[in-house]
């Protein structure tokens, strides 16, 4: 309990500090290939549930094409993404504006992943429970499948990080998070591949 109210915190601040420090040259080439490849902007917000739900924008690299004038909304992201896209979600780069996320207090190293505003009538009364928690930029449900995990599993997952929460599981999912982005394990460039939204999933159930 202390180390979710004090040294998770605490933690987060540090880490994502040093971070943007580190990261900053990796930052400054990446938007200019993004800038010469795609354009602007280069960065872009989704609105996110953050915690108690509570909405927030998350800020990535963009990895996609602008929509063309006249296109369908059903136009898939491997119909957009380019190829520094491509490969900046293989290594995880575009995630990494989210440390200035952490350093405001909207998020956290390690927590459930934010997800989309319009989930928030598909959840079961148990899941709520991954709100309690800022939400991470890696987290338990990432490091146990990540996309390949079905929506009921990647949730449970939430949950269980939430009620186990300490520091010694922080530094085990930054370990194995830092590995999967090594060996590239449950990677996948376009999500909706093999994961559904959850609205469209639970909604087509009820």
């Amino acid at each position: 309990m202390l180390y979710q109210r004090y040294g998770k915190r605490t933690l987060d601040v540090a880490a994502a500090g040093l971070g943007l420090i580190l990261t900053s040259p990796i930052l400054l080439v990446v938007g200019a290939g993004v800038w010469l490849t795609t354009g602007r902007p280069i960065l872009f917000p989704q609105e996110r549930a953050g915690r108690h739900g509570k909405a927030f924008r998350a800020w990535k690299i963009r990895t996609m094409r602008s929509m063309p004038d006249g296109a369908s909304d059903a136009l898939s992201e491997h119909e957009r993404i380019t190829a520094v896209g491509r490969w900046l979600r293989r290594t995880s780069i575009d995630e990494l504006p989210q440390l200035w996320n952490v350093m405001r207090g909207d998020m956290s190293l390690v927590g459930p992943r934010p997800l989309l505003l319009r989930y928030r009538d598909y959840y079961e009364p148990q899941e709520l429970e991954r709100f309690s928690l800022r939400p991470g930029i890696t987290g338990w449900a990432q490091v146990n499948g990540r996309n390949d995990l079905a929506w009921d599993a990647r949730l449970r997952h939430d949950v269980w990080y939430v009620r186990h929460c300490s520091l010694g599981l922080d530094l085990r999912i930054l370990g194995l998070t830092l590995r999967h982005l090594v060996t590239g394990e449950g990677f996948s460039a376009d999500p909706r591949s093999t994961l559904r939204d959850l609205d469209q999933v639970r909604g087509r159930q009820a």
